[in-house]
């Protein structure tokens, strides 16, 4: 049983249709559901399990649309800290052709376990690299063992520096072997139904490491199976040269061309989109995952969000690797989204309230579901809980919702996904995360030979 009741919390942050803010009220959920919005005084109610959310925040739990969650072992890897994309993947690709299954998991089940614990309900992730006998379901059962919902992209490199491609051959597969493991994994492990905890999507790493074809039979395949695509797109200006050598024109005609645009696709980054391509996202429904941090740590640049979500353009929040962001709290992605576009377009073009639909309700729409990033009847019981009596939050009862982006990044009361607690007071509440830090600590160790 999951039956849960939050009660009298300060202020609830629906992000619903009408983006209904409502103060001094409770929710009650039944079966990962939520039931009502109100005074929840039922006589029917199943109220054992209870919180008291009075001086309490309540927002949907965060939803992030793009992340590597194996770069967590890599963290500030020095040779790596002052270089633009290309250089960064090049440094960091050694260490990585040594991974194995046991770093998948590991890395995974920290990285969602950090993603939590900042109120994070719903992750995807771009697993591209597969070395040394690793698999998607490494990944897949260390989100199991969290408890969040989980989006696990089968991604690809088939394009080596032999090929012209970026990576090495030695990461790179088949890509026979890479459409045969996708068919695989959707028959295995996709459960396209609403309130699905785990939902598989397909992935080639980026136009600089698989084939066209690659990229044309993949869309294929998903479109067989009805499941999400998604790839990294014109990240920065060496990413708009290497497409415009290697294949005589811009990211967005690429896209196009390869079928590799609609509401089942959406594309990391888009730092440099151009006023066609952004027009092209529009009218064709595809969606863009925001890395803000990882964008400025790569200096990369500043994505046209402003632009693009006026121009209607699908936008949620990704924390991106945690080798070119180094953290995974996706409250700071969105302070830092709002930050960037003001930084260039003035102090009221990006609001707090603005920067936590996109990531919540926005991120939803990118993963194409209906059925999370909102507290509405009938919709998921998930949700973040920030306490304003921390000190992160104190002295911002003037308008506590916007403190939630304007204040320093927090770590949640409760995180609830389903439900059920999975995160309370700092603790994750399905595993013994002391245990497995050390784990990863020494996983980290022996990949970077210390």
């Amino acid at each position: 049983m999951s039956n849960i009741l939050i009660k009298n919390a300060k202020i609830i942050a629906t992000m619903d249709d009408n983006k209904r803010e409502i103060v001094d009220q409770s929710i009650y959920c039944e079966n990962g559901k939520v039931v009502e919005i109100g005074e929840c005084l039922n006589p029917n109610y199943d109220k054992r399990i209870t919180i008291n959310a009075f001086e309490m925040v309540v927002i949907p739990g965060l939803v992030n649309t793009h992340h590597h969650l194996f770069q967590n072992l890599t963290r500030c890897y020095p040779k790596a800290q002052n270089e633009s994309l290309f250089g960064w993947l090049t440094s960091l690709y050694p260490i990585w052709n040594k991974i194995g299954p046991s770093d998948i998991y590991i890395s995974s089940l920290i990285g969602l376990s950090e993603m939590v614990l900042s109120g994070c309900t719903t992750s995807s992730d771009h697993l591209y690299l597969f070395p040394n006998g690793s698999k998607l379901e490494d990944q897949i059962e260390a989100a199991k063992d969290v408890g969040c919902r989980f989006h696990a992209t089968r991604g690809s490199m088939s394009i080596g520096e032999s090929k012209g491609g970026l990576p090495p051959d030695s990461l790179t597969e088949n890509e026979d072997s890479i459409l045969k493991d996708c068919q695989r994994v959707i028959e295995k492990f996709h459960n396209s139904s609403d309130f699905a905890m785990l939902r598989i999507a397909l992935a080639p790493c980026s136009p600089f490491s698989v084939s066209q074809d690659l990229m044309k039979e993949t869309a294929s395949l998903a479109r067989e199976y009805s499941v999400g695509m998604h790839t990294h797109l014109a990240e920065n200006i060496e990413d708009i040269v290497y497409t415009e050598e290697k294949f005589g024109m811009r990211p967005g005609q690429y896209i196009e061309e390869l079928g590799w645009v609609g509401n089942d696709v959406w594309h990391a980054h888009c730092v440099q989109l151009n006023e066609n391509e952004i027009d092209l996202f529009s009218k064709t429904r595809t969606g863009i995952a925001h890395c803000p941090c990882s964008n400025m740590r790569l200096a990369s640049g500043i994505a046209p969000i402003r632009r693009c979500i006026d121009e209607g353009v699908n936008v949620g929040l990704g924390v991106d690797g945690s080798s070119s962001n180094d953290s995974g709290n996706l409250l700071n992605e969105a302070r830092q989204a709002m930050l960037l576009q003001r930084v260039n377009l003035g102090a009221n073009k990006f609001s707090p309230r603005e920067a936590l639909y996109t990531a919540t309700r926005g991120g939803a729409n990118v993963l194409n579901r209906n059925d999370i990033g909102q507290i509405s009847e009938g919709k998921a019981a998930d949700f973040a809980i920030y306490d304003l009596n921390s000190i992160a939050l104190s002295g911002t009862w003037s308008d506590p919702l916007a403190a939630l982006v304007l204040c320093s990044p927090m770590q949640t009361a409760y995180t609830i996904c389903n439900g059920k607690i999975i995160s309370e007071k700092g603790n994750l509440n399905n595993i013994d995360i002391g245990l497995f830090l050390e784990k990863h600590k020494e996983a980290s160790k022996k990949l970077l030979e210390i």
